[in-house]
């Protein structure tokens, strides 16, 4: 008689579900998900426009935000490369293609291209000090000596420096910006922060948002592959349709429209979960193991006084769920295709902090004219990451606008960015139509029903592990200790594969564990860091100091302080 194979019931069909699902479903487990919209993929989704393909064509493609996959990423890229995809050998990895420019656009100012991956000749290398020289950032020697120094020092920090001491320090703080120029501030303060992780930078982690800062600067100046990858085609095409394909395949069942409403438990751990089925109706689902991967501000109201008398760190859970902020998609579909730069643009200062990509020639193999009316050429993807700002047009938050005002804000605050000195890149005649993400629903007030989790001051502390106190209970989001530490969908898939690792052992199971990685930092500065960490557990404070025989490093900070 064969032996009937555990249980888990996965609450969430993101990225964190979907990657949950995948590890237990390869060894061994029966596995359900249950997923409160009716689709699956969560903020990785594309958002299709409703009821514009005409003529048997598709509809329209739109992204929920912003999208893409640095190289440090190695969670999600596993997972990927485990996908099947025809023709693909490495599956859904394959669908990854390089950007290898960034475009830095400023109000009324020529814009900026820096590049996004280790040059690979003599003639890129070139290109890249000639874009550079000469273009004016309104930034002092004195702005630039101080910034090169504070990324010496984050280089050069020890792992419990930064996770004790930094975490407990904003970005703002750190970089000393009350006492720096306004450029400064827009340039290093600001613009990294809004653009890269929907922070604001008063408040954002130090922590956080310099280990991002140092992995994305360790990409570009390592050779190999580019810092940036996209896909090469709309999200759910490249990825989400054919994982949830092999999903089903394997055997994982899919609930969509069912909501989960209740955790129920007893005195020791969780006995069902109660889900809302699309007639209204309620559900008792019973399982072996539980997950959860719903994001932070979806589990939050479910965590009852029961469930924290059996964890009491659980209550974090709920003050970590205010921490939240907007980035979100639009889309402007064209009638003319614009390339704009090979990769990411960032609107620097825009007051909306936005950031976009020219999708058309990263999809080399999709027919646009089998998309909407069959007239669109080109897509300028948009994200905005600041809605509390007033914008240029009508002096309005993003979240105080109707649709129709933060399509015209956003296109207003693009065309100051891009016209600049003469220059008509974007012309009104070559708008086509536009598209704002449903998450962003107008009703009395603006809501956003996908906000993302930001990283504050102190708030790696409120974060949970991926296992709890409640022997059948984990957790599997962004939210989660991990050692990426931000709210993207390599955290996501690093929090599944933790989860699943703790199932494992709960189980008692023989199966293989998910391998966790750690960042990687350069071996040179290992040393140095080192030096540091004695240091620190001196309770001495950094010091910039460099060991003997190491001085030559140092011109790392004359690099730096070139390309910026």
């Amino acid at each position: 008689m064969q032996k009937q194979k555990l249980k888990v019931a996965i609450l969430g069909g993101g990225v964190a579900g979907l990657s949950a699902a995948h590890e237990l479903i390869n060894r061994g487990f029966a596995v359900e998900v249950y997923e409160a919209k009716d689709w699956l993929g969560g903020k990785a989704r594309s958002v299709d426009v409703p009821d514009t393909g005409t003529g048997g064509r598709k509809n329209l493609p739109g992204e929920h935000g912003f999208r893409f996959f640095p190289r440090f990423y190695k969670h999600v890229t596993a997972t990927m490369a485990e996908i099947p995809f025809q023709g693909n050998k490495n599956g859904v990895l394959d669908n990854l293609t390089e950007t290898s420019q960034i475009l830095m656009a400023r109000f009324d100012k020529e814009a900026v291209v820096m590049p996004a991956r280790f040059p690979r000749s003599l003639k890129e290398a070139k290109e890249i000090f000639q874009n550079i020289e000469g273009v004016d950032l309104g930034l002092s020697e004195d702005d630039k000596e101080f910034f090169a120094e504070k990324v010496w020092q984050l280089m050069t920090s020890c792992r419990n420096r930064r996770k004790n001491e930094y975490e407990r320090i904003g970005w703002w703080e750190f970089l000393d910006a009350d006492n720096r120029s306004e450029a400064y501030r827009t340039m290093f303060v600001r613009g990294l922060t809004r653009t890269l992780v929907a922070a604001r930078a008063e408040v954002a982690s130090t922590k956080t948002g310099g280990d991002v800062f140092l992995q994305l600067m360790f990409d570009i100046a390592s050779p190999g592959m580019s810092s940036d990858r996209i896909l090469n085609a709309p999200t759910n095409e490249a990825w989400i349709n054919p994982w949830v394909k092999h999903l089903k395949e394997q055997g994982v069942q899919f609930f969509i429209n069912c909501p989960t409403v209740k955790i129920n438990s007893d005195k020791k751990q969780i006995t069902s979960v109660t889900v809302k089925q699309e007639d209204g109706s309620e559900l008792i689902v019973t399982a072996d193991y539980y997950i959860s991967a719903m994001p932070v501000e979806r589990i939050a109201p479910l965590l009852d006084d029961n469930l924290i008398y059996l964890d009491p760190t659980l209550a974090n859970v709920k003050l970590l769920s205010t921490e939240v902020s907007w980035m979100n998609g639009s889309q402007f579909y064209l009638n003319n295709d614009l390339p704009l730069i090979h990769g990411h643009a960032i609107y620097i200062d825009t007051p909306w902090a936005l950031t976009s990509i020219s999708q058309k020639q990263f999809w080399k193999n999709v027919d646009l004219s089998k998309y909407g009316d069959g007239h669109i050429k080109g897509i300028l993807s948009v994200d905005v990451s600041d809605w509390d700002t007033p914008g240029i047009i009508y002096g309005k938050t993003a979240k105080n606008c109707s649709k129709d005002e933060i399509v015209k804000e956003i296109w207003a605050q693009l065309k100051r960015s891009l016209n600049v000195n003469g220059k008509m890149v974007l012309r009104d005649e070559d708008l086509h139509t536009s598209f704002i993400d449903p998450d962003i629903e107008f009703n009395a007030h603006v809501e956003n029903k996908e906000p993302l989790l930001v990283n504050t001051v102190n708030s790696w502390d409120l974060r949970p592990y991926s296992y709890t106190q409640i022997p059948n209970f984990f957790l599997a989001s962004d939210y989660v200790k991990t050692n990426t530490d931000l709210a993207t969908m390599e955290g996501a898939n690093e929090a599944a594969k933790r989860a699943v690792n703790n199932i494992l052992d709960a189980s008692k199971s023989n199966a293989a564990k998910c391998k966790i990685y750690d960042l990687q930092e350069p071996f040179i500065l290992k040393l140095i860091r080192w030096k540091d960490k004695k240091r620190y557990e001196q309770g001495l404070q950094w010091s910039g100091h460099l060991p003997f025989g190491f001085e030559t490093l140092h011109k790392i900070i004359v690099f730096i302080k070139k390309i910026i």
